[in-house]
């Protein structure tokens, strides 16, 4: 199990980022050099292993500190889209969507700080019976129902993850009156029922047809599956399964000890 950390919502992230690019000469040096960094990847001028430059190199093209260049280094790199080698210098990442596995995030979070847009279809939202498998991870009796949500996730109008997620329904009583193409089942779930604790089952499959005709892949594609199951102060809030194109998106972290 581990131990949640506080996001922002996608609205404020949303809001954040659209204010600094309609009025750039506020925002602060390292976001400006970050969004130069963007730009030049999202052109293609700089490609997945391209060298960037250096700090130093940052901190004399826009006149700043070596720290405030090394902030924006460092926060691209944890973010996913640089990565950084001791005495070789910083590059480009291999251009595949990233996720941390020690945290819970809300993968619309996640899409717009890579600088992307995402977007969602919401492809079913209703109330089930519960299966014994279910009701033992819910902890719930096999008499109740929960709610039942499947979203299918875009980044850049690409589909990038299918989320299955069953809920609670003692827990979180109005889902069933959500639109998921506004807010994301994470960031609802999160505002209502605040996580405190979460596990994570990671495993790599062949996606069955259905599933690749979702995510427009090859029934041949590896996919990433993680099925997370989420708690509350007051019990478990719900069971996830998460289903990613292998090719399009990776898991990893940045620990310092």
């Amino acid at each position: 199990m581990s131990k949640l950390n506080t996001k922002k919502s996608t609205k404020e992230t949303a809001k954040k980022n659209n204010k600094q690019k309609a009025n750039p000469a506020n925002a602060p040096k390292f976001t400006i050099i970050k969004q130069h960094i963007y730009d030049h990847i999202e052109s293609g001028q700089w490609q997945q292993h391209t060298k960037v430059p250096s700090e130093n190199e940052l901190a004399l093209q826009f006149n700043v500190s070596r720290m405030t260049a090394r902030r924006a280094l460092q926060e691209l790199t944890e973010q996913g889209l640089l990565i950084r080698s001791q005495g070789a210098g910083t590059f480009v990442a291999t251009l595949k969507s990233q996720s941390s596995l020690l945290e819970i995030r809300n993968i619309a979070d996640e899409i717009h700080d890579r600088g992307h847009t995402h977007s969602a279809k919401q492809l079913d939202l209703k109330s089930v019976e519960v299966s014994e498998e279910i009701a033992i991870l819910l902890n719930l009796q096999t008499t109740e129902s929960v709610f039942y949500s499947e979203v299918l996730h875009f980044e850049n109008d690409e589909p990038i993850q299918l989320e299955q997620r069953y809920v609670n329904i003692t827990l979180v009583p109005e889902y069933l009156n959500q639109n998921f193409t506004e807010i994301t089942p994470h960031e609802y779930l999160s505002n209502e029922a605040p996580l405190t604790e979460a596990t994570h089952e990671v495993e790599a499959i062949l996606a069955p047809v259905n599933l690749c005709k979702l995510l427009t892949i090859s029934e041949a594609t590896p996919c990433l599956q993680i099925k997370r199951r989420t708690w509350s102060s007051q019990g478990v809030v719900s069971l996830a399964t998460l289903t990613s194109p292998g090719c399009k998106y990776r898991l990893g972290s940045h620990l310092v000890f």
